[in-house]
């Protein structure tokens, strides 16, 4: 499938291990891609739980999807500052119904003062448990738990300063807000 352009919207699916839907987030601007990565943005975007229930996210916020790297980046813009959530997930594929990955539970919290906090380490056992996690699966998550936490600590990618300006900003300019 090509590449969406900028200013188009996606579809941004995420499964579990075992190959259920987890979520879907209905509209997601492209700001950014290349060969290996999708930046997007949501602001009031519908979001379906796989049981049905529906909601939408309260502030804007931007993502960062990699074809190399095993989590996504959401840096969620609010008044006290950005707050980031980081997925441990496989690689992103695109098809023709959506930007589509497997969340593997384990989540890493950036707090606007810098305070970083690891999320779901009991969801995590208990998923691999039940979802028969290879140890290949369980090596990789945790190689690249090392990679996140690095780039937090050294301000890479999304954690750049200005990252988050610059996109906000670009999104701004797409939507004429």
């Amino acid at each position: 499938m090509r590449m969406p352009k900028e200013g188009e919207f996606v579809s941004v699916q995420s499964y579990k291990h075992d190959g259920n839907l987890h979520r879907t987030w209905r509209d997601t601007m492209v700001l950014k891609t290349s060969e290996q990565s999708l930046i997007g943005l949501n602001d009031h975007t519908l979001v379906t739980e796989s049981d049905g229930r529906r909601w939408v996210t309260r502030e804007p916020a931007i993502v960062y999807f990699h074809k190399k790297y095993w989590f996504n980046i959401v840096a969620m813009i609010r008044e006290k500052g950005v707050s980031y959530y980081c997925n441990l997930a496989s690689p992103f594929i695109l098809d023709e119904e959506a930007l589509k990955y497997i969340d593997y539970d384990l989540d890493i919290k950036v707090f606007p003062d810098g305070e970083k906090r690891l999320l779901d380490v009991d969801e995590y056992e208990l998923h691999g448990k039940l979802m028969h996690y290879p140890n290949n699966i369980d090596y990789i998550l945790k190689e690249n738990v090392k990679i996140l936490v690095d780039w937090i600590n050294n301000g890479k990618g999304p954690f750049s300063k200005g990252y988050v300006d610059i996109w906000y900003d670009r999104y701004k300019q797409l939507s004429h807000k």
